[in-house]
């Protein structure tokens, strides 16, 4: 599926991509740049947040924090996080 993060705060940066792994508690999220060759990894995550009715995610990590975009879904995102909400 392909996403859009972008890091919360001061020196923020925005990455899209497509969405290897799906953001999980104790897990990192992994998010392929279009050239194929390059990812970009956060730190394990914390807490997953999602806004009611839409695709749109907070993620703590334990570093950062992130809003996660969803663009287009090949893969119910529900599902690949397992309910841990």
């Amino acid at each position: 599926m392909q996403v859009v993060l972008r890091k919360l705060g001061r020196g923020g940066r925005t990455v899209t991509g497509r969405l290897v792994r799906a953001p999980r508690k104790g897990s990192v999220i992994v998010i392929e740049f279009s050239d194929g060759m390059h990812e970009y990894v956060t730190t394990p995550v914390r807490r997953v947040l999602k806004l009611a009715g839409g695709d749109v995610f907070y993620v703590e990590t334990m570093n950062s924090r992130y809003r996660l975009e969803v663009r287009t879904r090949e893969v119910a995102l529900d599902d690949a996080m397992g309910g841990a909400t």
